[in-house]
């Protein structure tokens, strides 16, 4: 595929969608909560954000190739933000955040900046 963008969306969802896939079978099949502790919203706003942050990227490539990276820590920033505006009071109500509350946000994190890194690295590599 020669559009890095298309490309970039493709995998993004894919991966996405099988990852919360598969943690809702794992889920289920541990007879744990479904959705609980804000699982689609943290899914929703990982996969927005990365999708967000790499058409930015992929924007301005060109006019700010230099500046990337502080354009992708700044995506990291808000990424960061967010999750202190919205998860983290509800995550930390009951004094502690429990292995399922960290992995309903930190599974789909993971999966979008592992992606979103390699794609940055890959479009940084096709601009020299």
């Amino acid at each position: 595929m020669n559009n890095p963008l298309k490309y970039f969306i493709i995998l993004l969802t894919v991966c996405v969608t099988v990852i919360f896939g598969l943690h809702i079978l794992y889920l289920h099949f541990n007879h744990l909560p479904l959705f609980d502790h804000k699982i689609i919203p943290a899914y929703i706003m990982n996969y927005g954000l990365a999708l967000g942050v790499y058409i930015l990227l992929y924007s301005f490539r060109i006019k700010l190739k230099t500046q990337l990276g502080f354009l992708f820590i700044a995506g990291s920033f808000l990424k960061f933000i967010l999750f202190f505006l919205f998860f983290y009071s509800s995550y930390k109500a009951d004094g502690d955040i429990s292995t399922l509350e960290f992995s309903s946000f930190f599974l789909p994190y993971a999966v979008c900046l592992i992606i979103e890194t390699a794609a940055l690295v890959k479009l940084l590599k096709n601009l020299t």
